[in-house]
């Protein structure tokens, strides 16, 4: 390797995702915001919650809301099986899980292969998402958690 290509790689600002599936959609957040992925536990409903809410848990003496990325992204229901995951992320001082179909990876990818997202016309709400990337012959969808909480609680609000 060349000096200049050693130089001009270590100048290259890498992004450490966690990707995930729902459906068929590939997505990732940024992993400095996740503090854990965990098995789904049982839920408490909460009566009167928003229908992106699917409860409760109790994760080592800690109560924390549950919400169903397929309904904040507008994507249909499914049942859950052993391959769903709750990822538990704290932005905000808000200490938040939420349910995905699947945890696939852990990425480093160059912060240059991202772009803003397209017009989207499908079904997902494109308002959380932040960029996307192009992974050889995929593309990952990199989601805004922060504006999907404050969204969430902005409708909790409402």
């Amino acid at each position: 390797m060349k000096l200049e290509d050693k130089r001009r790689e270590e100048k290259t600002e890498l992004l450490q995702l966690v990707g995930f599936k729902i459906d068929s959609e590939e997505f990732a957040i940024n992993i400095l915001i996740v503090q854990e992925i965990i098995k789904l536990l049982k839920i408490t409903k909460v009566p009167n919650a928003p229908n992106f809410v699917e409860g409760v848990v109790n994760i080592r003496g800690r109560i924390i809301p549950i919400i169903n990325l397929r309904s904040i992204i507008q994507l249909p229901q499914k049942e859950f099986d052993n391959k769903t995951r709750i990822i538990v992320v704290e932005i905000a001082n808000n200490t938040v899980g939420f349910i995905v179909d699947a945890v696939t990876e852990v990425l480093r990818i160059p912060l240059e292969i991202t772009e803003a997202p397209p017009e989207l016309t499908t079904d997902i709400n494109s308002d959380f998402i932040n960029s996307v990337a192009k992974i050889d012959d995929r593309i990952l969808l990199l989601l805004d958690i922060d504006k999907i909480i404050s969204h969430s609680y902005s409708e909790q609000l409402a």
